[in-house]
């Protein structure tokens, strides 16, 4: 299983950067509301955002290299592994959004990483 962790990891990266690709569209695009009205008005406007875009392409590329991942590993195996994208968000919203990461947000993160080593090293 150790010869799948580089497709494994390529998951983890995409998944990561459809999220901060999804989160820099809708973060440009800005709030609305919750309703009927607000939600066909937006949607042109999300539909063609660039980052919402290429956000969605680069989900879709994560998801079908999962799927591969998937057709060879364990799901027990695997699927911990996408918590490292928690992990990466975390650092993310730390150093480029200046985002708050509480105590409890650094234990949690930490917690993942260690779950993961332990499975990784099964």
């Amino acid at each position: 299983m150790i010869q799948f962790v580089p497709l494994i990891l390529f998951v983890v990266v995409t998944n990561f950067l459809s999220q901060i690709l999804l989160k820099k569209g809708m973060t440009d695009i800005g709030e609305f509301e919750l309703n009927g009205d607000g939600l066909w008005n937006i949607a042109g406007t999300v539909a063609t955002n660039w980052a919402v875009i290429a956000g969605l392409i680069v989900m879709v590329i994560s998801m079908a290299s999962h799927l591969v991942v998937l057709s060879r590993v364990e799901i027990s195996y695997a699927y911990p592994f996408l918590g490292l994208s928690f992990v990466l968000v975390a650092l993310y919203g730390y150093y480029f959004l200046d985002e708050a990461v509480t105590i409890w947000r650094a234990a949690g993160v930490l917690l993942i990483v260690a779950g993961v080593a332990v499975i990784a090293k099964t």
